[in-house]
């Protein structure tokens, strides 16, 4: 058996060294219900966001309206079916309540590290939602808050500032790699 690295996590990050859940085996996967590679980023990335309307939620907090009735009145849900996405998102690790009422209907809620962490994905999904229409036909952009000017989110590489959308950019398996990913991905050159 493989150690894990003796490196800090990311808040929310989990590993195969006992601070992740347990997955059932491949097999058990194929209904969906479980990923059939327990240790793909993809997967797990999914399993944290959960159903499309995360990501509905979290866009309203992300743009500070974190409060049950203002996320209740833009998103159209009905009051307990909100309640209940809201205990999930905060079971998740994506929100926490702020300080407010002790009222449901009356509380406020905000961004824990890992839910300010998806911010990013947001970003590119709601870029890749636009990309394919006109910039007359756009309902909702990205803009840079202090000049107004829509802007275009790429993917870069931290390093090199290269974009990583590119056929020269490829995934390659890391050093804790199960033996779904190990058979699919070549190592680290």
């Amino acid at each position: 058996m493989k150690t894990p690295a003796a490196t800090a996590r990311p808040p929310g990050a989990t590993g195969r060294d006992g601070t992740e859940p347990a997955h059932a085996p491949a097999e058990a996967a194929v209904d969906g219900t479980r990923p059939r590679v327990a240790d793909c980023p993809l997967a797990r990335t999914v399993e944290v966001v959960g159903a499309w309307w995360t990501l509905e939620i979290l866009h309203e907090v992300f743009d500070g309206r974190g409060g049950f009735e203002e996320i209740r009145a833009n998103l159209g849900t009905p009051a307990g079916v909100l309640l209940e996405r809201l205990s999930q998102l905060m079971a998740r690790g994506l929100l926490e309540l702020a300080a407010g009422a002790p009222d449901p209907e009356g509380r406020s809620y905000r961004l824990t590290a890992l839910g300010r962490s998806l911010r990013p994905l947001i970003v590119v999904l709601a870029a890749w939602g636009n990309h394919r229409l006109l910039p007359e036909e756009r309902s909702l952009v990205l803009v840079d808050r202090r000049t107004g000017v829509a802007v275009d989110p790429v993917v870069v590489d931290r390093s090199s500032g290269l974009p990583v959308d590119t056929g020269d950019y490829v995934f390659a398996r890391g050093p804790m790699a199960g033996e779904a990913i190990t058979a699919r991905y070549p190592a680290i050159p």
